[in-house]
């Protein structure tokens, strides 16, 4: 049964994640229909939600760095279309929206400083938002930000294999806000192999769902009010699944497989399209 395999199988895997404080956040364009210039953000309770964050995430063992904030990038904070880092290399961002390309050269110099080389993206690329790392695969979407070209080009700079999954539903413009990677199954040799989503089928085109059906016969499914609460936009360390709280079903389809949900309300960070993943970059060595 999927839960006994998740119970006695996953184990956290402490992490370590690139964050930025939101600082200068605020909706002041939209480049998704998330977005309204119109929606009044609250500096505290978005400084105080993705603080709450940085805490979880070092109470369950894990690391948090952060860059510092740069003025005029309000959506800086969501770190993880800054980059992808795999196997301790870094392939850097190109963003598609004007107001969002500065931060590309904000992250780029912290990677440097830190003592990476970052491999610049030819084409456009956001990072994490579409691009994940899923055991032997990444996983990565277009159809609204990143170009397939650059699922050439990550293939041939990390040389794993890149599976292509086409997004038709504009609410979800990121893959990482219609999918997310839970872990390597049990029995997987150091997660070589395949390992687990949850996602929300209907953000896909027929042939990508058919693609992750036969990939991942046993995933999570969430509903469409789990994914439009943000609650396929988490972040799991292979035992605990740092959630937003008002993904209720998906939350009972954790428990259900032996997951720990861990729930934190990033519901400001929605005004702008983002949630838990978005602001949560992680480098893996």
């Amino acid at each position: 049964m999927p839960v006994e395999r998740a119970q006695l199988g996953s184990a956290p895997i402490p992490r370590r994640y690139l964050m930025c404080e939101p600082r200068h956040f605020e909706v002041r364009y939209a480049i998704n229909p998330w977005m309204n210039p119109g929606t009044p953000v609250d500096p505290e309770l978005a400084r105080g939600q993705w603080q709450t964050l940085v805490e979880t995430y070092r109470a369950h063992g894990h690391t948090v760095e952060t860059v510092a904030p740069v003025a005029g990038l309000p959506d800086m904070v969501f770190a993880a279309n800054a980059a992808l880092v795999l196997d301790g290399k870094v392939f850097g961002s190109s963003f598609h929206a004007p107001e969002r390309q500065p931060e590309s050269a904000a992250y780029a110099a912290w990677f440097k400083e830190a003592g990476y080389d970052v491999h610049p993206a030819e084409s456009v690329c956001e990072g994490e938002g579409d691009l994940v790392p899923a055991g032997r695969y990444v996983l990565a979407g277009t159809g609204f930000r990143t170009q397939r070209t650059a699922h050439r080009e990550v293939q041939e700079f990390f040389g794993r294999p890149v599976i292509s999954l086409d997004l038709v539903d504009p609410r979800f413009y990121h893959l990482d806000t219609a999918l997310f990677f839970l872990g390597p199954e049990p029995g997987e040799d150091g997660g070589t192999g395949e390992g687990n989503i949850a996602y929300y089928p209907a953000a896909f085109s027929p042939g990508s769902r058919e693609a992750l059906r036969r990939l991942y016969p046993d995933a999570v499914i969430a509903t469409e009010e789990d994914a439009l609460a943000f609650g396929l936009n988490s972040v799991s360390d292979g035992r605990h699944v740092f959630v937003a709280p008002q993904a209720l079903d998906l939350i009972d389809r954790l428990v259900h497989r032996g997951y720990v949900p861990v729930p934190v309300d990033l519901s400001e960070f929605r005004k702008a399209g983002g949630g838990i993943k978005c602001c949560t970059q992680e480098i893996r060595s």
